[in-house]
Parts: structure tokens; sequence; C-alpha cells
């Protein structure tokens, strides 16, 4: 049985480019605008695939903090 790793994959991202740089190399993601689709497409490329819909935990965690926030900008009604 494998278990599933989650993480966030713009820290595959920078660990790639830094990776590159530490190599002497000028890495360039999304020459202009939004480096999205570039980054989505790195990350294929080293067999990376994104769950869907994303980390339930990370959701699960927000929840607590999330209604706090609530609370502190709209009150308890």
């Amino acid at each position: 049985m494998t278990t599933d790793e989650t993480y966030n994959p713009w820290t595959v991202v920078n660990a790639v480019f830094h990776q590159l740089a530490d190599a002497g190399l000028h890495p360039v993601l999304g020459s202009a605008g939004d480096p999205g689709e570039a980054a989505a497409a790195l990350l294929v490329a080293l067999g990376v695939r994104p769950a869907v819909p994303g980390d339930a935990r990370s959701l699960r965690d927000a929840a607590p903090e999330l209604a706090d926030i609530r609370d502190a900008v709209f009150g308890n009604d």
C-alpha cells in the first residue's frame, strides 16, 4: 500500500529554480504575465500531478482560522 504525499507545488518550482541558479543558470518562468501555465508545465515535466480537488487537509485545517477571522470582522451574528 502506498500513501500519497502532499506538498505545495510552488515549493517544487522554487526548489528547481534554486538548483538551476546554484548551477550558474538564470531560469525565467513565464517571460511576461502569469507564470502559472509555465509552472504547471514544469511540474508535469517532473511527473508531479496535482490532486483534484486539492489537499482536503488544507481546507479542514483552515476552517477554524477562517471562522475566527469572520468573527473578528463581522462579529457573532
